[in-house]
């Protein structure tokens, strides 16, 4: 299996970034632990502080093998039309992941533009919610509609 994880703005300082709401791992001790966790699947990480550019990484999944993405589009979340048309595009599942609970921090947070056009989201798991995507994925029922 092939899965995608992107990571967009500011999730390059994870560790460093606000420690007491998304704890100390950095971005890439997430990557190792799903690469160590996960054997048999192929990751491909993408992170990037730019919109254009994680469009552009959701619309290479058209023309590559991937079998699903595991997204946390952070800000991006809670504004990006672009990011969501571009999920709504993909015939593969897409599962939208937090670190924090979005719905229990600021008002501006609590809503996702993307999860709509995403197969789940998981909110508040911490670094764990990557794992479980992964999962979510692994057992994803292709003969559903995405």
């Amino acid at each position: 299996m092939n899965i995608l994880i992107i990571n967009g703005p500011n999730l390059n300082m994870l560790g460093l970034r606000e420690p007491h709401i998304y704890g100390t791992q950095t971005l890439d001790d997430i990557n190792n632990e799903l690469t160590a966790k996960y054997p048999n699947v192929n990751f491909t990480f993408f992170q990037s502080n730019h919109e254009g550019a994680i469009v552009d990484a959701l619309q290479s999944t058209v023309r590559k093998d991937f079998d699903g993405v595991v997204l946390n589009g952070a800000a991006f979340t809670h504004y990006s039309y672009a990011i969501r048309d571009a999920i709504a595009i993909l015939m593969i599942p897409v599962v939208e992941v937090h670190i924090s609970n979005i719905h229990l921090r600021e008002e501006f947070r609590r809503h996702s533009v993307t999860a709509p056009v995403c197969v789940a989201q998981l909110s508040g798991f911490g670094s764990d919610g990557y794992s479980l995507a992964v999962n979510m994925l692994l057992s994803y029922d292709k003969k559903k509609t995405v």
